[in-house]
């Protein structure tokens, strides 16, 4: 009987410790490393050069908060669970890419998995390769107006990619549409992968959008309207500042 209530009294000091100081959840990470410690150009999210340095290369690839491309812009903090290694801060990351490793939710790129250690214990974490951690959600604060990018393999005026950069606050993008003058309706747009959009034969005037958002925990959603956001003669490549934050 006392190895029994020994043992109960572990999985609740356990859960204390992941789900009981502001909503953070248990799991392991990871790293991947990179000669320059940032993050990679062909993750999975489109985000291009845009998602190597993003947050100071404080970047990682995720698995199952990857949600088919929703997840991706998303920021979280992660802090390890060794005390005499990992700080108390931990990291705050930005996600640009999917990835699985062993059993984890964060393949954290070089730079951020650094930022989980105390002073001076980097090489000590690292010799770990993997770590308990715990995580949560936290709002994305880049101090920057969204951004509307024509990604590079849109082909004007026949085939339009859209990629949204410096998403803020807590909301997710969860669908993008397109305004089309001549018939007065949205036109939706296909989640090509990550967070690219796309859509063939695209209007020809200037572009005016709304993005349907969306929190994760309490699933509630809102349309916003960026209106004539980019250019009729929109070129591949090119970032189009759409004067609106997302708190």
């Amino acid at each position: 009987m006392a190895c029994y209530s020994l043992f109960f009294s572990l999985i609740l000091l356990l859960a204390a410790v992941c789900y009981g100081q502001d909503d953070f959840v248990c799991s392991r990470a990871t790293y991947y490393g990179s000669p320059d410690c940032l993050g990679t150009a062909t993750g999975a999210c489109g985000f291009g050069e845009y998602g190597r340095t993003f947050y100071n290369g404080q970047v990682t690839g995720v698995s199952r908060l990857y949600r088919h491309g929703i997840g991706c812009g998303a920021c979280y903090q992660v802090r390890c669970n060794i005390p005499t290694h990992c700080s108390e801060e931990g990291t705050k990351v930005v996600v640009t890419d999917y990835g699985e490793g062993d059993r984890t939710d964060f393949i954290l790129s070089t730079r951020g998995y650094a930022k989980l250690a105390r002073p001076d214990m980097e090489a000590e974490l690292f010799a770990y390769g993997v770590v308990d951690i715990e995580y949560k959600r936290i709002p994305c604060r880049h101090g920057r107006n969204l951004l509307l990018k024509v990604h590079e393999n849109s082909k004007y005026p026949l085939y339009l990619a859209i990629v949204p950069l410096y998403k803020g606050g807590i909301y997710d993008i969860v669908a993008l549409e397109v305004w089309q003058e001549d018939y007065k309706e949205w036109r939706p747009m296909r989640r090509a992968y990550g967070t690219v959009f796309d859509i063939s034969n695209p209007p020809r005037e200037r572009l005016s959008f709304r993005m349907q958002m969306a929190m994760e925990a309490n699933e509630e959603a809102k349309w916003v309207q960026l209106a004539s956001a980019i250019p009729s003669d929109w070129k591949a490549g090119i970032e189009y500042d759409t004067a609106f934050q997302l708190n």
